[in-house]
């Protein structure tokens, strides 16, 4: 008799604690040495321990730019998707699963440019999705064009005496979307990124967060009237929520409204900390005039901007669909599909959608019946050889135009054939002297058949399929065709003549 052996230790498995080792993936980061990018994935990766989420629940998605070989960075599950269209991909994801952290990373290139239309709505939408934007005012991976961000004056491969266009403001947007979370940080301070990282994540909806990113070899120094450590201070405005805008060396500038406009006041003389705007992320005329701060006005608020609590996408829409389950029981995707307008190609459907075939033919005025069974399969079948083509129209080289025009009229057909020493060299025909030779001052006795014809035109064999001769002139966008036997020309073809074979002439 088996005795039952008792588990000795009934404990829990001790939870495996991860580090922002596990989060680095093995392959070679490829930006260039003093990129940007590189502080915002450390600290990315840093962050991603301290979320609380499993890291096969983690998803980050890309577009197109040097910001978009994130996901290959992450030692998560990702996606490289098409320029501009990272935002679509990453809603289909959450829709399908709600349950996953999606993290999408995008330029001002990917995002405001081609990908503006997706970003707009995204961000409308309010999907529970992490939005990181790298601004650096420059397109990087094509090698210094302007773009969206790029100052009014900017001075680049595609502007060289300067861009006349004013620069596209990315919080002012999404604030004008109704996203939900607006921040901004520089991509040189660790601290803060790990900060506002946390939050966005935390926050349930969609978090947007510009980070101003230096671009060493493009645009080197495009915020360093913000991030010099000389100046930081004086030109940064580090948001706190319920604390007063203050900034400066000394903590004794501030912010203040005058008439519901922003002044920069110093404290003393009668201002105090009392009169200043108290930062609150949740007052959107607060965010409002936050995104509107401009330097050399204003110093630049770093921080989170706005937050707002709503329902998320996923949330309604999952809502609508167990609505409408209730309402009207699960779905069918058979009865779905067979449903409505729907009905059965037979062997007689083509003749009831034309309204008879032999009506149809009597329009054309032909008397015999079509070959049976013609419409379903005869095109397949039957050969070219089944047309019984006639003897093309052959002429030399030197044949002048005007001689291959007087044995096409005579003969009755719609093209002549070039050959020499049994090689076809080309075809003219009755639409090369519509484009051609109306209209045109020539001497056709003069002009070589040569200059006009179609050389090496398209060619099918004597034992293809009718429909395959059909298909060949569909592609070569031509009504005539030339057939060949062994490589020899020996005969050719025209859409009347199938047409005609096809009504049963």
């Amino acid at each position: 008799m088996l005795e039952t052996v008792q588990k000795v230790d009934d404990q829990p498995e001790k939870e495996l604690k991860l580090t922002k080792a596990d989060f680095v993936s093995d392959v070679n980061v490829r930006w260039c040495p003093g990129c940007g990018d590189y502080s915002v994935l450390a600290n990315v990766q840093k962050v991603m321990p301290e979320l609380g989420v499993p890291k096969e629940n983690i998803v980050f998605f890309s577009g197109i730019g040097c910001s978009s070989r994130f996901p290959y960075y992450m030692d998560t599950y990702g996606f490289h998707t098409i320029h501009g269209r990272a935002p679509a991909a990453a809603t289909g994801l959450k829709i399908s699963r709600p349950e996953l952290s999606v993290w999408l990373v995008t330029g001002d290139g990917d995002g405001l440019s081609i990908g503006g239309n997706h970003l707009i709505h995204i961000l409308r939408r309010n999907l529970d999705i992490n939005i990181l934007l790298l601004n650096n005012r420059i397109y990087g991976l094509t090698k210094g064009q302007y773009s969206p961000t790029s100052e009014q004056g900017k001075i680049t491969k595609t502007t060289p005496y300067g861009t006349v266009e004013p620069p596209m403001h990315p919080l002012r947007l999404a604030f004008g979307t109704g996203c939900t979370f607006l921040g901004r940080m520089l991509d040189g301070d660790p601290k803060g990124l790990q900060s506002i990282f946390k939050e966005a994540h935390a926050h349930r909806g969609t978090s947007f967060v510009e980070i101003y990113q230096n671009c060493l070899i493009f645009n080197d120094g495009a915020f360093n009237h913000v991030s010099e450590r000389t100046v930081r201070d004086e030109r940064i405005l580090l948001l706190e929520h319920g604390q007063p805008l203050i900034f400066g060396k000394d903590k004794d500038k501030g912010i203040l409204l005058n008439q519901f406009m922003p002044e920069v006041v110093t404290l003393g003389n009668g201002i105090t900390e009392s009169d200043l705007v108290v930062h609150d992320v949740t007052n959107p005329v607060i965010a409002h005039i936050l995104c509107q701060l401009d330097y050399p006005d204003f110093p630049v608020p770093m921080g989170v901007i706005y937050k707002a609590e709503r329902d998320t996408y996923e949330d309604l829409l999952t809502a609508k669909v167990e609505e409408q389950i209730q309402l009207k029981g699960p779905g069918d995707l058979k009865k779905l599909l067979h449903s409505g307008h729907v009905w059965e190609i037979g062997a007689t459907q083509i003749d009831k959608d034309l309204g008879g075939i032999d009506d149809f033919r009597q329009d054309l005025g032909v008397e015999e019946k079509a070959p049976q069974g013609i419409w379903q399969t005869g095109l397949m079948e039957n050969a070219v050889s089944s047309l019984r083509p006639p003897v093309p129209i052959i002429v030399a080289p030197s044949d002048s135009v005007a001689h291959a025009i007087r044995l096409m009229h005579e003969r009755n057909q719609g093209a002549a054939y070039v050959v020499e020493d049994e090689k076809l060299l080309g075809m003219f025909t009755d639409e090369d002297i519509a484009k051609k030779i109306i209209g045109h001052d020539l001497d056709l006795e003069k002009v070589s058949i040569t200059e006009v014809m179609l050389a090496n035109p398209m060619t099918i064999d004597m034992n293809d399929s009718i429909a395959f001769a059909f298909h060949q002139m569909e592609i070569a966008n031509r009504q005539h065709l030339p057939i060949l036997k062994k490589g020899k020309l020996v005969g050719a073809t025209s859409t009347q003549r199938l047409l005609s074979y096809v009504v049963g002439r």
